[in-house]
């Protein structure tokens, strides 16, 4: 006894902190779970020594549901994966099974697929900056992205009448052409935006409270990522040079042919086009890093936009015809995948040559992405587990489809 209190006392001379540790649930409705997401913690004081994440309270049996209906009905359901990215979700889906068919869309129709998903490529990445300084206690970028947002939104829904779930892009091309006046309407709204890109900088990529924050947090290297099946930016933020628009299949890169653009990864310490320099602190790999690739995705996604513009007016002809509703499908075996907002998207149809595919699954980006969670998590306090979830951009949808 007398043994224990003196330890107990030369602790406490010392200034040591007696801790314990505990299991902390986080979600599945906190708001920087990033929806219906559950990651249970084991700590230690403010150390967090496990991150476990649980998934599937959004499961909805979207692959299921697409071995039961034909391609064409199945567009809606690719809507609501990536609820974020649905134009970019249609495309996928679309392409995969023009691959199995055989089929090529109209040069119209190409460029205006091109404008249409770089466009929800911004839409998607403005929302994951805004919500991402909301993460971090930043209110204010919150309000400047959604506002942008809103005006993406406003074209698409002048489009198709839809705000977000769209099922605009079908297989055999789009549901109508642009209604009159609308490229220049998206070309004015280009115009102003370039410049709150810069405003967005100001106050997230180049503030000392956000690199504080970000720099150094979750750093993820190269061969972890390649070895958990990251992609997109969350890959790219790892310093790894890969983009489908550019690498992938070429059923799909077909389509960006003639396309100029710059893949958003960190190449001696700076990244294409014009953007602030890399802050000294930053680890390549790290939530600032990952953050960042999204920032130059948008600014490579606007110069797609215009070339696209330019290309659509200049192609003649139409913008094709979706298929009928119960065609039937060649007998095979196809598999594709595209560069989605939040990585890697891929579908694949089994088909016995009915109009009903025998088997469709689906391969998440964001599922993936997430995988990585508890490595990342080990050894970080609790306050950086907002700040390494926001910074992989998960959707939940796409996971639990």
């Amino acid at each position: 006894m007398a043994e224990a209190e003196l330890q107990r006392q030369q602790q406490e001379s010392e200034g040591e902190l007696r801790t314990e540790e505990l299991l902390i649930n986080m979600g599945p409705q906190h708001p920087s779970t990033h929806g219906v997401l559950r990651v249970v913690l084991r700590t230690d004081g403010e150390l967090v020594l496990e991150a476990t994440p649980y998934i599937g309270y959004l499961h909805r049996c979207a692959e299921k549901i697409g071995e039961n209906v034909t391609p064409r009905q199945w567009i809606p359901y690719t809507d609501r994966m990536d609820y974020l990215a649905g134009m970019n979700m249609n495309l996928g889906w679309a392409l995969t099974v023009e691959k199995l068919l055989g089929l090529q869309v109209t040069e119209k129709a190409r460029h205006l697929r091109v404008l249409i998903v770089e466009l929800g490529r911004i839409a998607s990445h403005l929302v994951a900056a805004g919500t991402y300084g909301l993460d971090l206690g930043s209110f204010t970028p919150f309000m400047y992205c959604f506002r942008e947002r809103e005006k993406i939104l406003n074209l698409f829904e002048a489009v198709c009448g839809a705000r977000l779930t769209y099922s605009y892009i079908t297989v055999g091309g789009l549901m109508a052409d642009l209604p009159p006046g609308w490229l220049e309407e998206c070309e004015k709204f280009l115009d102003q935006f370039e410049p709150v890109i810069d405003d967005l900088h100001e106050l997230l990529s180049v503030n000392h409270i956000f690199i504080k924050r970000t720099a150094g947090v979750g750093v993820l290297p190269p061969e972890m990522a390649i070895d958990h099946g990251c992609t997109g930016p969350v890959l790219r933020g790892s310093g790894v040079d890969w983009d489908l628009r550019r690498d992938g299949d070429p059923f799909y890169t077909r389509m960006y042919e003639g396309y100029q653009f710059d893949v958003a990864v960190c190449k001696d310490g700076r990244y294409p086009g014009p953007c602030p320099e890399v802050p000294r602190e930053t680890v390549l790999g790290d939530c600032w890093h990952r953050f960042f690739v999204r920032m130059v995705e948008v600014v490579q996604s606007v110069k797609l936009v215009r070339q696209a513009i330019e290309k659509y007016r200049a192609a003649e002809g139409d913008i094709g015809k979706p298929i009928k509703l119960n065609q039937k499908l060649p007998p095979g075996e196809v598999y594709l995948e595209t560069e989605c907002p939040k990585g890697q998207m891929g579908f694949m149809i089994v088909s016995l040559g009915e109009a009903i595919p025998w088997r469709v699954r689906a391969r998440s980006s964001s599922f993936c992405n997430l995988s990585v969670l508890p490595k990342l998590c080990r050894g970080c306090l609790v306050a950086d587990v907002p700040a390494i979830i926001g910074s992989l951009d998960i959707v939940l949808g796409e996971v639990d489809r």
